[in-house]
């Protein structure tokens, strides 16, 4: 299956401010966040997100913050996002795929993506967008993902995916920006 920019939604987890500096390669992280959060919003897909226990973990990463949506953020203490029920994700209805993207991935990442997929979501997760403080515990993660059936992409992959098509301005201006 292909993602689907007009079923799907960009799902940002927990890229908080006092944890990001403790997760290994934390400054690509970033970077490939903002650039799934600025070619979705581009794209016009919908951009979620979420703050796991804010008052201990602070707020998400000023960096990021700056490109997200007003109101996107919700907060939560479940490590799932679904079982936070933010943004309604533990409803049915919303988009059928989410793409999925931030940290930790071993253990908030995981979680939520594994409910997703049991709520009959299709989801993907962006390898080089989620991190752990540990390269072994990301590993783990993302196989455990894939073998819960989630599919493990680029961010290129997203980005073609959504756009579809090489022969409209939109494409144009995409390639330009961000697939140089």
């Amino acid at each position: 299956m292909l993602i689907d920019a007009r079923n799907s939604a960009l799902l940002v987890v927990d890229v908080q401010g006092r944890l990001v500096p403790a997760v290994a390669g934390w400054q690509t992280l970033l970077d490939h966040v903002i650039w799934l959060i600025r070619v979705a919003r581009r794209l016009e897909v919908p951009v979620l997100a979420c703050e796991q226990y804010p008052q201990g973990l602070g707020p998400t990463h000023p960096a990021v913050a700056a490109e997200l949506p007003a109101g996107c953020i919700a907060s939560k203490v479940h490590f799932s996002a679904v079982a936070g029920a933010c943004h309604g994700l533990d409803l049915q209805g919303g988009p059928v795929q989410y793409v999925v993207c931030g940290m930790e991935t071993h253990v908030c990442v995981l979680q939520t993506v594994i409910e997703l997929l049991a709520t009959g979501k299709q989801v993907f997760v962006v390898d080089e967008a989620v991190g752990s403080r540990r390269d072994a515990d990301k590993a783990l993660a993302l196989q455990r993902m894939r073998d819960a059936g989630a599919s493990i992409v680029s961010r290129e992959m997203v980005a073609f995916e959504w756009l579809r098509r090489a022969d409209s301005e939109v494409f144009r201006e995409v390639s330009r920006a961000f697939l140089r």
